[in-house]
This record gives C-alpha cells, sequence and structure tokens, in this order.
C-alpha cells in the first residue's frame, strides 16, 4: 500500500477498519515488547531481591527513556508528520522527519551523559544499599551507555509512523524482541563461564537488539523516496517548533509519569528491601501496560492527526473515543485478573517470602485501576495528533501532587505501606478520567 493511499484510507475508512489496520501492527509490536519486559524481570529474578531491587531502581529511567523517544519526542514527529501529509504537504512532511532525528539524537547524549557516566549519583540518591546500588549502576552503564541506539529506533519508527505505516516499525521490534528475548537470557544467566553479565544482561541484550531493528528502518527509509530524501534534509526551525509544540509537552508528561515511580521507589525503599523488591515486580507490570496504551495510541496519533490536516475534526473525536474504549477495556481485565489472583504474576519470577508479600499487596490494591490508566494514556496519545498538548500535560501533572502528597502523608504518619499503594490507585484514577475530560476541553470543542 503506497503512502498516499494510507493517507487515504485514515481519511475515509470505517473507524473498526482504521484501528484494524494501524492498531493491529502496533499492538503485536508491543505485545513483543511486553514479553521482553516480562522475561528480563523473570531473567533476573532468578538472580535474587537484591537483583529484583537494582531493576526496580533503574527500570523507572528506561521507562522514561522509552516513553520520551517513542510516546513523547516520537508522537510529536508523528503528529506533525501525520498533520502535514492531510493537508497534502509532503515536503513538509520530510523535512520535519530530518528535524526529528536531530532532536532524538541531541536527547539521547542527555541520556548518555547522566545516566551512562554519572549512575551513582542518581541511585545513590534513591537507595542505601551498595549492592542494590551496584547492580543499578552495572545496567544504566550499558543501558544507558548506548541511549542513541534506543532512540534511533523509536524516532525512526515514530516517522514511519507518521506516514502512515505501522506494518515496518511493528516488523522491526518484533524481530528483534525475539533475539532480545535469547540474548538477554544468555547475557543474564551467562553460558558457561561466558557472557556472564548478571543484571547488566537485559540492558546489553537491549543495546543489541535496538542497533539491528534501527538499520532495518534505515533501510526502509533509504528505499522509499517518499518518506526522506536528501535535498529535504536541513536544519529548520519551524519543523523543530512543530514538533516541541507537541513533544516538548510529551517531554514534561513522560518525566511526571516516571517520577511518580521514582519518588515511589524512594518511600518505599524505606520499608527495607523485601518491600523494594515486591513493588518493582508489581509497578513493572503497570508500567508494562505504558506500551500496550502506545500500541493503540500511536495509531490514534496517526490518525487523529491526519483527519485534523484534512479537517475532519469530528471523524478524529470519534476515532480517538474508539481507541480509548478498546484499551480501557482489555487493560482493566488484566487489572482485576491480577488484583482477584496476583500469585499468577508474583509466583512466575520469586519464590514464597515477604518480598511476594509487597508484591501481591500492591498488586491487589492498584489492579483494579490498571483499565483507567491505560484508557487515559490511549487518549494521551490522541491528543497529541491535535497539536494542543497542555490540557493533557497538566492531568499528568495532578497526578503526580496527588501521589506525592499521599507518599509524604503516608510516611509522616508513619502508616502501613498498603496506604502507599492505595495513593497509587487514585494516581491511575485521575489519570483516566482527567484524559477523558480533556475530550472536552477547549481544544476539543471544535470537534462537536
Amino acid at each position: 500500500m503506497s503512502i498516499d493511499h494510507k493517507t487515504e484510507l485514515l481519511l475515509t475508512a470505517t473507524v473498526p477498519t482504521v484501528l484494524w489496520k494501524l492498531a493491529t501492527p502496533n499492538v503485536a509490536g508491543v505485545a513483543m515488547m511486553t514479553a521482553v519486559a516480562f522475561f528480563d524481570v523473570w531473567f533476573v529474578g532468578r538472580l535474587g531481591n537484591q537483583a529484583l531491587a537494582s531493576l526496580a531502581l533503574v527500570f523507572p529511567f528506561q521507562a522514561l527513556m522509552q516513553m520520551m523517544a517513542g510516546g513523547a519526542i516520537g508522537g510529536g514527529i508523528t503528529s506533525a508528520i501525520a498533520r502535514a501529509k492531510g493537508s497534502k504537504n509532503s515536503r513538509s512532511a520530510q523535512i520535519i522527519a530530518f528535524n526529528g532525528l536531530l532532536i532524538g539524537v541531541f536527547i539521547s547524549l542527555v541520556y548518555t551523559v547522566i545516566l551512562g557516566f554519572f549512575p551513582f549519583e542518581v541511585f545513590g540518591s534513591l537507595s542505601d544499599s551498595k549492592e542494590v546500588i551496584d547492580g543499578a549502576i552495572k545496567y544504566a552503564e550499558i543501558g544507558f551507555g548506548g541511549a542513541i541506539l534506543t532512540w534511533l529506533f523509536f524516532v525512526l519508527s515514530s516517522i514511519i509512523r507518521g506516514f502512515g505505516d505501522t506494518y515496518a516499525p511493528a516488523k522491526a521490534i518484533i524481530i528483534a524482541g525475539f533475539f532480545q528475548i535469547i540474548l538477554s537470557g544468555l547475557f543474564t544467566s551467562g553460558f558457561g563461564s561466558i557472557l556472564d553479565l548478571g543484571v547488566a544482561g537485559p540492558a546489553a541484550a537491549m543495546i543489541t537488539c535496538y542497533a539491528f531493528a534501527a538499520l532495518f528502518l534505515i533501510r526502509k527509509i533509504i528505499v522509499s523516496n517518499s518518506i526522506l530524501s536528501f535535498h529535504n534534509c536541513f536544519i529548520d526551525w519551524n519543523s523543530i517548533s512543530n514538533i516541541l509544540r507537541v513533544g516538548g509537552l510529551g517531554l514534561i508528561n513522560s518525566i511526571t509519569i516516571a517520577l511518580n515511580v521514582v519518588i515511589i521507589t524512594g518511600f518505599v525503599s524505606e520499608f527495607g528491601v523485601d518491600a523494594l523488591a515486591g513493588y518493582g515486580l508489581g509497578s513493572r507490570l503497570e508500567l508494562m501496560l505504558v506500551p500496550i496504551a502506545f500500541g493503540i495510541g500511536a495509531a490514534l496519533t496517526a490518525a487523529v492527526g491526519t483527519n485534523i490536516g484534512a479537517g475532519q475534526y469530528n471523524r478524529a473525536r470519534i476515532i480517538a473515543k474508539a481507541g480509548a474504549f478498546v484499551t480501557f477495556s482489555t487493560t482493566g481485565v488484566l487489572g482485576v485478573i491480577v488484583a482477584l489472583m496476583p500469585w499468577l504474576w508474583t509466583d512466575l519470577f520469586i519464590d514464597p517470602g515477604t518480598a511476594v508479600v509487597f508484591a501481591a499487596s500492591y498488586l491487589t490494591i492498584v489492579g483494579p485501576f490498571y483499565g483507567f490508566f491505560a484508557g487515559g494514556m490511549s487518549l494521551y496519545f490522541a491528543s497529541q495528533g491535535t497539536g494542543k498538548m497542555i490540557f493533557p500535560v497538566l492531568v499528568n501533572i495532578t497526578r503526580l501532587l496527588v501521589v506525592s502528597i499521599i507518599c509524604t502523608l503516608v510516611v509522616l504518619f508513619q502508616l502501613e505501606i498498603k496506604w502507599l499503594f492505595c495513593g497509587v490507585s487514585i494516581g491511575l484514577l485521575v489519570t483516566g478520567i482527567g484524559q477523558f475530560l480533556c475530550l472536552y476541553s477547549s481544544p476539543w470543542k471544535k470537534f462537536i
């Protein structure tokens, strides 16, 4: 299917067809990303609670980088390209694509400098355990030292999605994810006395596979002159501004999501290593919902953006609601299942003990609200297509403030950890309801 035919599909096909054509490849891709995250925890879990605690320290920053690359800056790139294609301005779309690459490379270097070279200063502020911090540092030196490869993959994927092709990025991540699982197991557990990287194994596997996936997408772009051509590769401040109007605010949003986990991680660590390991196991399932929401949400960004560019405002809003409902339903069922039967998740990774008790408590309290969180995130991605992100970002800032206040009160009054988990649940509820209400705020009123 050509680029123009893909744009026409977004503008004229039925809403179920649009969601099926765009979201299905994305969901397949993020399903593989979810599988990778699952096996990373499983492999590291074999190393013990201390290794799981190290992974809990580093995971919010890894998730933040992926959310920034794929959801924030990536969403800004997809939105800007889609709106340009919807208005039939192919040259502008190509210029935006190149400048999106430049932005991605620059931010990746920031990650490399901060977390690749100064990890002790970062993780030392979250834990007092030298062993736990050492494990997190080993992961960070590899995972963030090669941050440019992660960013390159996600930015290239966002460019191609902006042109209406969700199949190529999905194909890249599915194949890369398959090999990442294999390499993660080998690098973490070792192959004899070779390649025994311990907790840093998943980081080495991730960087290796993102490198090959990025090469696959570069080839895709080179072959298709309609995506990027040499004479449109120059710095254009209007294109950068167009991307950052969405992606810049998206960076704030990604930071608030990760800060939620970082702040809670800091408070949970006060309850001991077992509590940190248990919380890390439970919260990882929560953050694994972000890729699921992104699977449908990235499709919504492209679909909404293209229809906005074409002036089809009401159709864009209908697509957003439909995608959010699908996300809310699927993740909501998952959340209820793990809330009722937390052992389905916990028993996969760690043996019975104190850490399991903390993880089960977290899932029982927070699980029923997973649907609100994921549904809200998909609406956030849909809002990226409008190019106006102030209200959606304010919703997640509100969530951060609410959770921070509750965590502070829990520690101040020396309450049980379950009340801290209740604060997390309230935060997820704020995300879902707040993002839904954004559909009726000023940026969306034109769609009525």
